[in-house]
């Protein structure tokens, strides 16, 4: 009898106590447009609720990416939703649709576990090539060592402006006021970066660089410098402390691809100018080596994608898709299989290969895999 009794009581504890294994759902209201095709309201009534499930995920981790920003037909984000985040939703119930000027509008509640949908969202959509730059230089001033931070500066300017060169996509994190300058000082100095880790998740970049410059003031304008003469110059030694984190496609963990540190020098009887010219000394030293490390970084995650494309009947048309294939910015090599069929070496998603040949207006969606694309090829679009 009382071992019956203690059994009971450990039961009772059991069923009463949240368990930390179970999944944690949030349900958030969201809604989502599509518009009226061919007066086909089924189809666009389908389309709006899979924007809606994407706006309720949106809503539920905290990143602010829309759906169209990177799907642009509904096969394509209904696919994304069944393959990539759907398994997130653990389910919806429709609470109302409106439809004003071919435009239809259907307001949901989904229930999503967040952990699933954050994860699915930063490893399977996060774009290779996306590049978050944070890299704080402290301000010169005349009365000592500043406490104050440019956010936005010479070095981090020139560095943004070599990654789009490259055809990266990179976001300036400073005016988003989404890092603190002095939470990036101490994870550089610390080695922690787990704390700005939020960042990735955020802009969806699987590359982020972060650091932080200072500056010294080596000589002073005016300052005896011997035999009766003075410095005519202020001159500025500023250093860089700077990291490379990107996640590991396979195994999703953060990882530090380099750290290093540089320095430059400066001379300008303007001490403003002086660090200026030291910062600027500093980005034509750096740039070199954090766009070599990040070369070296896409090719090791680049991937082979199969494309089958419908409607190839002839060498030459072959050739015209083989040509807009290997078009596509950052396809690195299209290798033919079979008449209208390819492998395509590419380091992003699948999801934005797809994107990017339908935005072309020569190819739409007609079937979507993490892994292979069908396409059907229509010559100038039409």
């Amino acid at each position: 009898m009382k071992n019956r009794f203690i059994l009971s009581i450990i039961l009772i504890a059991f069923f009463l106590t949240p368990s930390t294994a179970l999944p944690q759902l949030q349900c958030v209201d969201a809604k989502g447009e599509a518009t009226i095709k061919d007066n086909d309201t089924p189809s666009a009534r389908l389309e709006a609720i899979a924007r809606a499930k994407w706006d309720a995920i949106e809503k539920t981790v905290g990143v602010d990416v829309s759906a169209g920003s990177f799907v642009s037909n509904f096969t394509l984000i209904e696919d994304v939703m069944k393959t990539q985040v759907g398994g997130a939703i653990k389910n919806f119930s429709v609470k109302g649709e409106s439809i004003k000027d071919g435009i239809i509008t259907v307001n949901i509640t989904a229930c999503v576990e967040p952990k699933k949908a954050k994860d699915a969202i930063t490893t399977d959509l996060s774009l290779n090539s996306g590049v978050a730059v944070f890299i704080p230089a402290r301000k010169p001033s005349k009365e000592g060592i500043s406490d104050e931070y440019e956010e936005t500066n010479i070095l981090t300017e020139s560095l943004i402006e070599k990654l789009t060169e490259q055809h990266y996509r990179v976001i300036d994190v400073a005016p988003t006021h989404a890092a603190d300058a002095r939470e990036i000082e101490n994870a550089v100095r610390t080695g922690r970066t787990l704390s700005v880790r939020s960042l990735m998740y955020k802009f969806l970049s699987n590359i982020l660089i972060i650091g932080k410059t200072d500056y010294t003031v080596s000589t002073k304008k005016g300052e005896d410098i011997g035999y009766g003469l003075s410095m005519p110059f202020n001159n500025v030694t500023v250093r860089l402390t700077y990291r490379i984190v990107a996640r590991n496609n396979k195994t999703g963990n953060t990882e530090i691809l380099t750290a290093g540190t540089e320095q430059g020098k400066g001379l300008h009887a303007n001490l403003e100018d002086a660090a200026a010219i030291a910062l600027r000394d500093v980005a034509e030293k750096v740039t070199p080596k954090i766009l070599d490390k990040i070369a070296s970084y896409l090719q090791e995650n680049t991937k082979r994608i199969r494309v089958k494309v419908e409607g190839v009947k002839d060498l030459d048309t072959n050739m015209e898709v083989k040509s807009l294939l290997q078009n596509v910015v950052w396809v690195s090599e299209v290798e033919e299989t079979a008449m209208g069929e390819y492998i395509v070496s590419y380091p992003e998603k699948t999801i934005y290969l797809a994107n990017s040949l339908q935005q072309q207006g020569d190819f739409s969606v007609t079937h979507f895999t993490p892994y292979a694309l069908t396409l059907k090829y229509k010559k100038g679009g039409n």
